[in-house]
């Protein structure tokens, strides 16, 4: 089962990638526009419609999705002057207390967000740009980004429990 979520985690991880790819992309492609624009007018169209709405979509997007696989490969700041000073049996409890807050936080803020996805969809909301998009797209990125953020946080604090010691901190963090 940990391989399955692992590997969720990095397929999140990757689409994550793609989409600030896709962000250098499409902003390169705009600045190109613009600049055969100047030197060249009426040759190509100026401007991309609504680019910068889909590249904040797909950065709020790569955000999300991006959240499960760098808690599990470490990647989160942590600050540890305090607890690596500590007995390991209370860097244990404090990081399974930590776990567990997390662990209701991000789950609160799914169901939250899977409730806007649910509102958006039903009122059909679309957002303001040139080309409307249907805001339950970019949501449910957002909303699978946090539910893989919930999943993984739980994955960590049973690997705490089963370990019996803290599994977040790493070497090089010391």
């Amino acid at each position: 089962m940990a391989r399955i979520l692992t590997k969720l985690y990095d397929v999140a991880g990757a689409i994550a990638g793609i989409l600030i790819l896709c962000i250098c992309l499409l902003i390169s492609a705009q600045i190109i526009l613009n600049g055969v624009g100047r030197i060249s007018p009426g040759l190509l169209p100026s401007t991309i419609p609504s680019y910068a709405d889909f590249s904040g979509f797909m950065l709020a997007g790569a955000t999300f999705l991006a959240m499960a696989h760098t808690l599990r490969a470490g990647g989160h700041i942590r600050v540890n002057l305090v607890t690596q000073r500590l007995p390991l049996a209370l860097q244990t409890l404090l990081e399974g207390l930590t776990l567990t807050i997390a662990a209701l936080l991000t789950a609160y803020a799914t169901y939250y967000m899977g409730a806007l996805v649910a509102e958006s969809w039903h009122f059909g909301d679309v957002s303001n740009g040139i080309v409307p998009i249907a805001l339950w797209i970019p949501q449910s990125v957002a909303f699978v980004g946090l539910a893989l953020l919930t999943l993984s946080v739980l994955h960590t604090l049973v690997d705490l429990v089963q370990a019996g010691k803290p599994v977040l901190a790493t070497p090089d963090e010391v």
